[in-house]
C-alpha cells in the first residue's frame, strides 16, 4: 500500500543574487522549471505549482477587534521572499528533498521543504 504524503517545495528568491545572474543564466533557470515539471508530472508526483509576483505587489491584511486594515507591501523586510512553490505528492521527506534539489532555483536561490498537514480544494 502506497502512503504518499504531500509536500510543499517552497522557492525563496534573493533579488540581489537573481539580479547578479546573466540573462542567459536566468533563462536557463526558467527553462529548467519546464524540465522539472515534465519530470514530476511523468512520475505522478506533481499536484500543482504557483509562481508568485514580488513583494511590492503584495498586501498585508489584519483584523483586530473586528476592524480590517490592509497595507501595501511585504509583511517583513527580508533579503529573500517566497517566489513560488511546487505541491508534490511523494513517498517521504527524502524523496521531497530530492525533488527540491531538482528545482532549478536550488542552484541559485533557496528551497524549503515542508510536509502538508491539511489541504482542501485540490480535487478537480
Amino acid at each position: 500500500m502506497r502512503t504518499d504524503v504531500k509536500y510543499l517545495l517552497l522557492i525563496y528568491l534573493n533579488p540581489e543574487i537573481w539580479g547578479s545572474l546573466t540573462a542567459e543564466r536566468q533563462a536557463e533557470v526558467r527553462a529548467g522549471h519546464q524540465t522539472f515539471q515534465k519530470t514530476i508530472t511523468e512520475s505522478g508526483e506533481m499536484i500543482s505549482t504557483v509562481a508568485l509576483d514580488g513583494p511590492s505587489a503584495s498586501a498585508v491584511v489584519r483584523v483586530r477587534a473586528g476592524e480590517m486594515t490592509a497595507t501595501d507591501g511585504p509583511y517583513v523586510e527580508a533579503k529573500e521572499y517566497l517566489a513560488g512553490y511546487y505541491l508534490v505528492e511523494c513517498a517521504d521527506m527524502n524523496r521531497a528533498r530530492e525533488l527540491a534539489g531538482l528545482v532549478p532555483d536550488a542552484e541559485v536561490n533557496a528551497m524549503e521543504v515542508r510536509p502538508v498537514v491539511f489541504a482542501a480544494g485540490l480535487e478537480g
